[in-house]
């Protein structure tokens, strides 16, 4: 796979796909690209040129270790746009990606042809609920391994998914997310992150996806992101945080249908 320096990482990036290119950035946890985007790809992969880089923090991406900023996840983001892609793409972030996506598309607009943000945030510390949910994940990555991964997996999906597919598959979501050190990088940098005073430049038409459901980053930030932005547009899919997992078909058309609209 693809690599290139940036922002003094070395960014390993995904690639497949023909047409125009589709940007994808994760979420929080060392896994990456790999584990929130390697079951839709292929969806989006038949007619677009699907690109998905590991940021800092995840397992295929090397850097000095330091703590990670907005900027610096961004300026990642943008190397491998410039490597990846010909001119301006879509992008698409997802939670913590969606705060990297918008960083991304406000310092770069010449990069960013559409913008979608799904389950995003644009601040933590002053919602006593998210900073508390990331406080609680710091203190059980460190102390719990086994209790970290379950609180993820619960907090992650709707009560009704996870009682739909049943305790052996909800067992097995469990090792998905663990507690490494990059993924303990990534929620330090989720109880900093603060975008506020960038989301007014992103000049890109956006689309904002709320889930519904979501009890790790509640939809009301979403509403916030979508109302802060100058050419937003807003949806809302009746899931949990992962919504992608729980309605992959609602996702997918939500997003094709704007990015070709």
């Amino acid at each position: 796979m693809p690599t290139l320096t940036a922002d003094g990482a070395r960014v390993h990036y995904h690639r497949t796909g023909e047409g125009p290119a589709l940007v994808l950035v994760h979420g929080t946890g060392s896994a990456g690209a790999a584990v929130n985007w390697g079951e839709i790809t292929p969806r989006f992969a038949g007619h677009r040129t699907v690109i998905a880089p590991d940021l800092s923090g995840t397992e295929a991406t090397t850097d000095d270790g330091g703590p990670l900023t907005a900027e610096g996840l961004a300026a990642q983001v943008v190397a491998v746009v410039e490597d990846a892609a010909d001119g301006p793409v879509d992008l698409l972030g997802f939670s913590m990606g969606a705060t990297v996506a918008a960083t991304a598309a406000a310092l770069r607009p010449d990069l960013v042809r559409r913008l979608v943000l799904a389950a995003g945030w644009a601040h933590t510390d002053s919602d006593a609920y998210l900073r508390s949910l990331f406080t609680l994940w710091q203190e059980l990555g460190t102390a719990s391994p086994a209790a970290f991964g379950r609180a993820v997996a619960m907090t992650g999906f709707s009560r009704g998914f996870l009682n739909a597919i049943g305790r052996e598959r909800f067992e097995a979501l469990i090792p998905n997310m663990p507690p490494t050190e990059g993924t303990l990088r990534h929620i330090a940098y989720d109880l900093r992150v603060d975008i506020r005073h960038l989301l007014p430049r992103i000049q890109a038409p956006s689309l904002v996806i709320g889930a519904a459901q979501d009890i790790t980053v509640p939809v009301e930030h979403s509403r916030a992101l979508h109302a802060a932005l100058p050419h937003g547009s807003y949806a809302e899919i009746d899931a949990g945080h992962v919504m992608f997992f729980e309605q992959e078909d609602a996702f997918v058309e939500l997003v094709t249908g704007f990015l070709d609209s």
